[in-house]
């Protein structure tokens, strides 16, 4: 029997053994590296080796030495910061101590003059309350020698009064009447013209003597013997140009004077003092002799009044 040849346990293969192409099998860059390194020169490979051993044995005190370095320029940073900080702390304490004394003397400022206010206020008001105690006490003393005075004049003046009622006459002899002359007919009838004053006194006296207003526009009339004197625009009496709304005519004469308002009111006080004084001389007042006194003050009154040009406006 025949037998087969045995096979061959396996068929070698055609690049077995042979190193792959190039292209065959990418080669990392790593790997070229370091068979490029390990076909350098033995002597190359000495030298690389020293020098990893050298910086191998330099490597820590390198480190050290900086890290001493850092620490020292982190103390100097320290430090320096440190100090300017101690500074600027020191120059602001200076300024606080400088605005505290100041806001201290300003304190001290502000309490003097409120001191020195406040005794001001004090001294004006107490100079104030003595001015006025002063003026109420030399008040009070004027008003109490005024009184005392009108008190002596008023008793004087009532004395006079009371010894013409008992024997009521016009004549100018009188105390009472004498005093009354003196003091307010006379002055109050005393004006510029002084020919016509005395006529026009002497018209008052005997009653005589009349006041008519003036008419705006004068209706026409039967022309008279008459002589009008000063004008619409002049004072007879006074001889100002004022603007006359009455005039007045003395007696049976026929003849006219214009006359200013505060003419006719000073005429006209006396007039009415006059008048009183005949109607208790005809026993036309009924009263007593102190309502009778007081009454004929007021009238002479009313002529001081006049005589100084205080007067109604209607006059």
């Amino acid at each position: 029997m025949d037998s087969a040849p045995p096979k061959p346990a396996s068929q070698p293969h055609p690049d077995e053994g042979h190193p792959l192409p190039l292209d065959a099998a990418p080669v990392p860059w790593k790997s070229v590296s370091s068979c490029r390194s390990h076909r350098e020169s033995p002597g190359v490979l000495v030298e690389t080796s020293a020098r990893e051993e050298a910086h191998g044995e330099q490597g820590p005190a390198a480190a050290q030495l900086d890290v001493s370095r850092l620490r020292s320029s982190s103390m100097e940073i320290r430090e320096k910061g440190s100090e300017f900080l101690k500074e600027e702390l020191h120059r602001a304490q200076k300024e606080l101590k400088l605005k505290d004394e100041e806001c201290e003397r300003l304190s001290k400022v502000r309490e003097q003059l409120e001191r020195e206010l406040e005794e001001l206020t004090a001294s004006l008001f107490e100079e104030a309350h003595k001015m006025v105690r002063e003026a109420n006490m030399k008040q009070a003393a004027s008003e109490k020698q005024l009184k005392e005075a009108r008190g002596k004049v008023d008793t004087t003046l009532f004395a006079e009064f009371q010894a013409w009622r008992e024997s009521p006459t016009l004549d100018k002899t009188s105390p009472f009447l004498e005093r009354v002359y003196r003091e307010d007919v006379g002055p109050c009838l005393d004006f510029t013209m002084q020919e016509l004053s005395a006529l026009v006194r002497a018209a008052v006296e005997d009653n005589t003597l009349t006041i008519e207003p003036v008419a705006s526009q004068t209706l026409p009339t039967v022309k008279v013997a008459a002589v009008e004197y000063g004008s619409a625009t002049t004072c007879a009496l006074s001889g100002l140009a004022r603007a006359c709304r009455h005039r007045i005519r003395l007696g049976d004469s026929e003849n006219h004077y214009y006359i200013s308002p505060s003419s006719r009111a000073r005429i006209t006080a006396v007039c009415n003092f006059f008048t009183y004084i005949r109607y208790i001389q005809q026993g036309l007042v009924r009263q007593d002799a102190e309502p009778m006194f007081w009454e004929v003050t007021r009238l002479r009154k009313e002529m001081s009044l006049a005589k100084l040009g205080f007067f109604p406006q209607e006059a």
